[in-house]
């Protein structure tokens, strides 16, 4: 079967390579320093980072969803998890106790998962779900991940000063990937994605030439707990299981808005196979020192900037990637991919997403007192991520994570007003203009 595909399928799948890899590098990274964890441990977590997640993108585009859209760690848990290693010496708890009751947390969440998918609450989340929700959820997610790929863009370093000439490389390649995308055949323009980070990375290289050190030799892949063993952390527990709720309507918001590009409905039996697919791998990932995984509505700006809608592109990029978690070599060699060309990339690929957001709430009615519905939400988000974690230092150490995250409460109280608020009697009818009222020129 696969000798017979397209080199296009092949080029869509490597794209597809490259953009898992530059969506899921640092999170093991930065998840092992927190937990101060070695350098063998931390590159037995990217092993089994880029194994479970290419092997879960395969399952799920040949049996579960059925779409092209990756399933990798959440972008939601993760600051959930920085936040409590961060705050943990504060409140006297180790790291060992953090990372049991994580552990504890991610199996309750994927167990969580489970149930309540197989159960049909996908149902019930579609009809909460309005397009005001959806949206509000597509604006506050691109919002969060642009902000990121740009400060990567910029090589801060941690005294939070850009390189210049890191920062104007990142720009160039921004703009030499935007124009390939605007300018290009619809051929070129499907493959911007690759192009810019290969160029990107070929010109980092001939501008910042570097010294790559040896790789540290990943540890046994079968240890289990290496943030440690499950434990009663009653607190950290319930925050993972609203957390894994939250998690739970990223693929009411990711799947109603993909449907949409492939010109069809989604069943319940589809959602209720992605959930038992991300549930059983949520679980995995409690085992194994990872983060839980979701559903990527960020593949949504890929997908627009590509228009490669082909499932088997995913599965040949899943493989490639798992491959890449098998070989050492292979992981250690697309580890020296320098962050801020990815960055840059993504920074220009992730701008369609703004597009789609709009796209949900277009036709909607909006006044004077309509315009709470999604004003409110979205800027409330904005402003809690642009506010200093230490702000939130006066709450329970368990709240901080859920209260300081804009994108989660973003979508909670958007949900909250589409429940509770009648919108519908504050929609006033449109009366056209009497000529006393038109403007003149």
């Amino acid at each position: 079967m696969l000798t017979k595909m397209s080199p296009k399928i092949w080029l869509a799948g490597v794209q597809w390579l490259f953009f898992m890899f530059t969506n899921t590098i640092v999170v093991p990274l930065s998840l092992g320093h927190a937990f101060q964890l070695g350098p063998e441990e931390i590159a037995t977590s990217l092993q089994r980072s880029f194994i479970l997640t290419g092997v879960l993108c395969i399952l799920q585009a040949l049996w579960g969803h059925r779409y092209a859209v990756m399933d990798g760690p959440a972008g939601i848990w993760w600051g959930l998890v920085l936040n409590l290693c961060s705050s943990a010496q504060s409140v006297g708890m180790s790291m060992t106790e953090v990372g049991g009751g994580l552990a504890s947390g991610f199996l309750l969440a994927s167990l969580t998962m489970i149930v309540l998918g197989s159960l049909g609450f996908a149902s019930f989340l579609k009809k909460i779900f309005t397009p005001i929700v959806m949206g509000v959820s597509l604006f506050l997610l691109t919002i969060q991940l642009v902000v990121n790929f740009f400060k990567g863009m910029l090589g801060m370093n941690s005294a939070g000063e850009i390189d210049i000439k890191v920062a104007a490389l990142s720009i160039v390649i921004a703009i030499f990937v935007a124009m390939i995308h605007l300018k290009g055949s619809r051929l070129i323009s499907s493959y911007s994605i690759l192009i810019g980070i290969v160029v990107g990375w070929i010109a980092y290289e001939l501008f910042f030439p570097t010294t790559h050190t040896a790789q540290a030799q990943a540890g046994s892949m079968l240890a289990v707990f290496p943030w440690g063993a499950p434990n009663l952390q009653i607190g950290i527990i319930l925050t993972s299981f609203i957390v894994g709720l939250i998690n739970m309507t990223n693929t009411i918001t990711c799947l109603s808005t993909v449907e949409k590009m492939y010109q069809t409905k989604t069943t319940d039996a589809q959602y209720k196979r992605s959930y038992l697919l991300t549930g059983v791998f949520t679980a995995l990932s409690s085992c194994f020192g990872l983060l839980p995984f979701g559903l990527f509505t960020s593949s949504i700006g890929l997908l627009e900037s590509t228009k490669i809608l082909e499932r088997r592109a995913l599965i040949i990029g899943g493989g490639m990637f798992a491959l890449l978690g098998l070989i050492p070599a292979l992981s250690g060699l697309f580890s020296s991919l320098p962050s801020s060309v990815g960055n840059a990339v993504l920074f220009v690929a992730y701008l369609q997403m703004f597009g789609t957001a709009l796209r949900t709430i277009q036709g909607i009615p909006f006044n004077s007192k309509t315009v709470y519905r999604i004003a409110l939400p979205v800027l409330l988000g904005i402003s809690i991520m642009n506010t200093p974690p230490q702000a939130f230092s006066v709450l329970p150490i368990y709240l901080r994570p859920l209260v300081g995250n804009g994108l989660a409460m973003g979508v909670i109280l958007s949900l909250v007003l589409e429940v509770v608020v009648n919108w519908r009697k504050y929609e006033l009818p449109i009366t056209p203009l009497t000529a006393s009222q038109k403007p003149t020129s």
